[in-house]
Formats: structure tokens, sequence, C-alpha cells
């Protein structure tokens, strides 16, 4: 007889859950300028949903633990994040308004966001406590900055407890503070990097020192650097990984992508090293790939890019 399938990896996001309203627009514009954008669109939005959506397309069974208000815009994330395989048994109605952004996001691709966190200001270290079973049967625990520091550091404490492995995406950035001893890998971008201490990073090299430098904060450390790919370091070893080749690159949500997708092949056991590349990958074909068709981004598209 065959053997039974290994179960799914599970990965458990405590986080933030934002509508983003996206307005295109062909350049940011200067204080005091009104600048005629081109079109606008919304789309869910907030790390802890963003990464949630990503773990569960590339094969995580996934719990979001997280708050969305009593308005339209809650109705229709949830509806989002469903479709997209997340569990929501976890994510509180409370009597506000939900989480939101306006993002703009220029014609090259860069973009620029002010967050509104509503509703994900009640996620507080009691509400974590009520969900520390699903934290604890978890594989990986995936950790953002955009919910307040003494919630995470409760979720942290309650993994390490059960073993689990603690993945935190320093952004925004800020002082490691209650987390420090919590984090098993930490992931940062390039400004995020140097705002921590790693020194300025504007290419692999640098990205390599800057993992090097933040082994302080962490035990396992990853640096995106963009257009230069994705470099890491632990203890005595470093990997650097290049980024692939995109044509009409669209750089929104990247970071969130390779974070959901890193937590994923962490929760199946694979060597960061192996991660690493797997996330780099599933970035690039975020990058790459026209908004209304990145949600059929799964493993196979990624494995056939490698």
């Amino acid at each position: 007889m065959p053997e039974p399938a290994a179960p799914p990896p599970r990965v458990a996001v405590v986080g933030s859950l934002h509508y983003d309203i996206m307005v295109a627009t062909p350049y940011l514009p200067r204080t005091g300028e009104t600048l005629i954008g081109e079109a606008w669109w919304w789309k869910p939005g907030g790390k802890g949903g963003n990464q949630a959506m990503a773990a569960a397309r590339h094969g995580a069974e996934v719990e979001m633990i997280g708050c969305l208000g009593d308005d339209g815009f809650g109705v229709r994330l949830r509806e989002w994040l469903a479709a997209a395989g997340v569990g929501l048994e976890r994510v509180r109605t409370v009597a506000q308004g939900s989480g939101m952004s306006v993002a703009l996001q220029q014609t090259d691709g860069d973009y620029a966001a002010v967050v509104v966190s509503g509703a994900n200001r009640e996620i507080d270290e009691v509400r974590v406590a009520d969900e520390a079973a699903a934290i604890g049967r978890s594989d990986v625990l995936l950790l953002q900055n955009e919910i307040g520091e003494p919630a995470s550091a409760a979720a942290a404490r309650i993994a390490r407890e059960a073993g689990v492995t603690v993945v935190h995406n320093a952004a925004p950035a800020r002082p490691p503070g209650a987390m420090s001893g919590l984090v098993d890998v930490l992931v940062v971008n390039a400004v995020e990097a140097e705002q921590l201490g790693g020194g300025l990073v504007d290419d692999l090299a640098s990205a390599s020192e800057a993992a090097r430098a933040l082994l302080a904060v962490a035990p396992s450390v990853i640096v995106t650097a963009g257009v230069a790919g994705v470099a890491a370091a632990a203890r005595d070893e470093r990997w650097s990984v290049p980024a692939h080749a995109v044509e009409a690159p669209d750089a929104h949500g990247a970071g969130d992508v390779f974070v959901g997708a890193l937590a994923t092949r962490l929760a199946e056991n694979a060597l960061l090293p192996d991660a690493l590349r797997y996330a780099n990958a599933a970035a690039a074909l975020h990058v790459g790939t026209p908004e209304d068709a990145r949600d059929a981004i799964g493993p196979a598209e990624v494995r056939r890019l490698l």
C-alpha cells in the first residue's frame, strides 16, 4: 500500500490586515504638489495578510491571527483571504474601521504608501494568548512590525516554548526591544537593514555584510536587496542568491511574497539556502507577472523557473 501523504506545512501568522487602495502615478508628488493620477484599484494588504496568502499559495496550511473592522473593507478582505486558502477562524471582527492604506505606484514599479492601522490596534497580548494553541501546533510563526510589539513578543514567546520556528520580518524597522532573543530568522530589506545598523546596502556584497552584522539580532539573518538579489548569514555561513532577470517589473508586494514562500519552505524543514532560492524565485515571478495573473503562481511555477 502507498504511504500516506505527509501533512502540509503549518504556518501561523500574527499580523496586520489592510484594505489597500492603489493609485498609479507617473512619479511621487512633492510636498504641496497636486498630481493627476492615471488609475486606481483596490487589493488586499497588510504585511500579515499578504504573507499569509503567499504562504497558502505556496503550499502551507495557514492560520491567520488578526483583527478586521465591522465594515465593508473587512467583509471584502475576508472574502479575498478565504479565496487564497487562508484559515480565518482566528480573525476577530471588532467595532471600528478596518486597517487600510493608500499606495502611490510609479510607472517604474516603485511605490510609497501611507498606512492607517485601524482594527489592527486591537491585536494585543490577551488576544494572542487566546490563540496559543494555534501558534503552538504550527511549524513556523510569521511576524511583522505592523502591529504592536507586545503582541508580537507574546506570540514569539508562545512559539519558542512550543519549539516553533519564529520568522520575523522587521518591517517597518524598529529596534529589537521585546523581541530580543525570540527570533530564529530575521528578514529585512535594504532600507530596514541600514536602519537596524547593518550599514548601507546597495548591492549583493553589501547585503551579505549587513546580514553578517545583524547576527547580533538573530541567529539567522536574510537581507533582500531588490534587483541585486538576496543574501543571508548564519553563524560562520553566508549565502547569496542573485536576482532573476525580470522584464517590466512591478515590485509592489514582492517582499511579502518572498517572506510567505520562505516561511512555507522552512515549515517543510528545507535548509535555509534551499528556502532562499525558492523564495527568491517566487518573488521574481510575482514581480514579472501581471497583477491579475499573480494568484495562480505556486510551487509548480517556481520549480519550473528554478
